[in-house]
């Protein structure tokens, strides 16, 4: 019997709270609730999880916030922001600060568990598909696309499941073009605006973390993608 999926749900209003907790539970997930902020903040410290739902209007610490904390110790762990905006200025926030997905309010339990399970393919360490290599040489650098390592570096980093994906597809296309909608709907699924917009704060961040390296460098190439060159 596979380990329980540990979740923690970090949501002020306590009637949607109750419902995530319980449908979650009910589908096998382990789950943890918390009411602001701070208390997730507490939570988040005190235990081990696998999965974070984050409201982004919370009291006396928003979601934004709490993530950036979160993902300061933890760049791995997956993050779903659920929201009632829908400003693309909030979308695009979310996921420079790490996000692997972004719900607006109201939204079904269904699709919820959607986004989970699509993120939880994405993410599982346990991987076993034939034929998937996960070791990458990209100049001074070594990556791991299964425990997300880029090692080489001022300091060794752990990228978010995004960033690992993405960088992945990259190394796979060395030195030839990547197709951004191929990526787009590799990753998120489908090449709509703001997954597209998410995309190129994702390159930008790996960008910064190849940097050291001369001899490497994301270029994007109009109207087509990126080529991950290394000479």
């Amino acid at each position: 019997m596979s380990k329980k999926i540990k979740v923690l749900v970090v949501e002020d209003d306590p009637n949607l709270g109750t419902i995530l907790t319980e449908y979650l539970n009910v589908k096998n997930y382990e789950t943890t609730l918390a009411v602001d902020g701070e208390k997730g903040y507490d939570a988040f410290s005190k235990g081990t999880f696998d999965f974070i739902i984050l409201d982004v209007m919370m009291p006396k610490k928003d979601g934004f916030t709490l993530a950036k904390e979160i993902r300061n110790t933890n760049k791995g762990i997956p993050i779903i922001f659920l929201t009632a905006k829908s400003l693309k200025e909030d979308t695009i926030e979310g996921f420079r600060l790490g996000a692997d997905d972004y719900i607006t309010k109201p939204f079904s339990m269904e699709e919820l568990m959607a986004r989970m399970n699509a993120i939880l393919k994405r993410v599982d360490i346990n991987y076993t598909e034939k034929g998937k290599q996960k070791d990458f040489s990209i100049g001074k650098f070594t990556f791991n696309s299964q425990t997300r390592k880029l090692i080489g570096g001022a300091e060794d980093q752990r990228l978010t499941s995004k960033e690992s994906e993405l960088l992945r597809l990259l190394c796979l296309n060395k030195n030839v073009v990547m197709d951004r909608t191929v990526a787009l709907k590799t990753i998120w699924n489908d090449d709509s605006y703001f997954n597209s917009r998410s995309m190129d704060v994702y390159i930008a961040k790996l960008r910064k973390y190849l940097k050291s390296d001369s001899s490497v460098e994301i270029m994007n190439v109009h109207g087509e993608g990126f080529r991950l060159s290394v000479s």
